[in-house]
């Protein structure tokens, strides 16, 4: 089974050049930890989690007119739909990382996390 039939499908994203404060409004007012970044032609171009953000606020600054940009890691570990789910979940595994976003053209199409992967094991019993 390929891991798009299990994951997110709804996509919360946001703009590299949105601010740092918006990221984390929209993270806790979606209850996640992290989201993908795209550029203005919704390529995938970094991703941001908030220990990211809360370890560039312990400085004091404007955090909230900063660029995600500058907090965003810009190498992303990611899916593509049509990989096998066991594929994507030693992935996450070896990378010590929860969840990732789910590509196709460079597109952000949904996210896999470690959630997604516990359902999908408990729905097989």
């Amino acid at each position: 089974m390929n891991i798009g039939s299990i994951m997110e499908k709804e996509r919360h994203v946001i703009k590299e050049n949105d601010t740092i404060n918006y990221a984390l409004e929209l993270m806790n007012r979606f209850h996640i930890n992290g989201m993908p970044v795209i550029d203005e032609t919704d390529n995938l171009v970094g991703m941001v989690v908030k220990a990211d953000i809360y370890r560039f606020m312990v400085t004091p600054g404007h955090y909230d007119s900063c660029p995600v940009e500058w907090v965003m890691a810009k190498s992303v570990i990611s899916a593509q739909a049509d990989e096998e789910i066991l594929t994507v979940a030693k992935r996450l595994r070896e990378n010590d990382i929860v969840s990732m976003p789910v590509l196709e053209n460079n597109k952000v199409i949904g996210i896999i996390n470690v959630e997604n992967l516990l359902d999908y094991c408990i729905s097989q019993k």
